[in-house]
């Protein structure tokens, strides 16, 4: 069997099944292929014809890739935990199920350059809160060089796996990992101020929790859950985190929070706060920047 053959038998396989996806691809040929080319050991840039193409694939290589598909099926786990590795804007980073799988809008904000201009120039110390697995922290400290970025995160499971990606990054000597409740820790409070207040917190609200995908059920629900102070609107974490924030910012420091799909329950939370929403890839309505000066105010 030829290499494409396999990935769009593999595609007709996951569209058959309704597997949900959101973890990296967003249809069934994509995700066919991440699944196909990671069990072959090609790299995942590899064409599924072409010079550089394998001509046929042996029995045991189509048996072994067919398993992979049948278990992400199965299992209903995203393909990131199958395969230990998520892709955010060019970055690999590690993964497994004690972390959700990054896939921010920050991030390509970072890249882009998306929130330069809000930024002062003497932007240094940068905090990524709710760091899950340090994609975002380890980012930003690639785009911004002159930085020192502190990451942090209520669970001790996913600072073990950010210490994993810190490490394999390079970046131990600019990137302090710390365990934090919002933004509730005394060391957390001493690295400050912050220039840049980096989040994508839980925000999902209660009756999206009740209806997620099992994909998206085996992830940590610390992570996605918005209703942990007994709310319903997902906002419950953003309440805290706006009430705080402005103690631990600079006075020209800015905040950049994902709110994905919420905008309505966030808007409805603080109808008189001066937000900027940020373009993104999915729109302009998940991602908002906020200064100082607007949460004061």
């Amino acid at each position: 069997m030829k290499l494409r053959d396999l990935v769009e038998q593999s595609a007709r396989q996951l569209q058959t099944a309704q597997v949900a996806f959101g973890h990296g691809t967003d249809n069934a040929l994509d995700e066919a292929a991440w699944l196909v080319l990671w069990q072959l050991r090609l790299p995942l840039d590899t064409p599924l014809d072409g010079t550089d193409t394998p001509a046929a694939l042996s029995a045991a290589q189509q048996t072994d890739c067919e398993a992979l598909i049948a278990k992400r099926i199965s299992s209903r786990k995203p393909a990131a935990y199958l395969t230990g590795q998520a892709w955010l804007q060019g970055f690999a980073f590690y993964v497994d199920e004690r972390v959700i799988v990054p896939r921010s809008l920050i991030a390509e904000l970072l890249v882009d350059g998306g929130i330069d201009y809000f930024l002062h120039e003497g932007t240094r110390q940068v905090l990524d809160l709710c760091t899950g697995n340090g994609s975002l922290a380890i980012i930003a400290a690639h785009v911004y060089p002159d930085t020192v970025v502190c990451a942090s995160d209520l669970s001790q499971d996913a600072l073990d796996v950010a210490a994993l990606n810190v490490a394999d990054h390079g970046l131990q000597a600019r990137i302090t990992l710390l365990q934090s409740d919002g933004l509730q820790s005394p060391t957390l409070h001493a690295q400050g101020p912050y220039d840049l207040l980096l989040c994508n917190p839980p925000y999902v609200n209660a009756l999206s929790m009740a209806c997620l995908p099992p994909e998206f059920q085996a992830e940590p629900a610390l992570a996605l859950d918005g209703n942990t102070d007994g709310g319903s609107d997902g906002m419950d974490f953003v309440r805290r985190l706006l009430r705080d924030a402005p103690q631990h910012l600079h006075p020209q420091g800015v905040l950049v929070l994902e709110i994905g799909h919420e905008r309505a329950f966030f808007e409805a939370a603080f109808p008189a706060l001066a937000a900027v929403w940020l373009p993104t890839s999915a729109g302009e309505d998940q991602v908002l920047l906020l200064t100082r000066e607007a949460l004061v105010s």
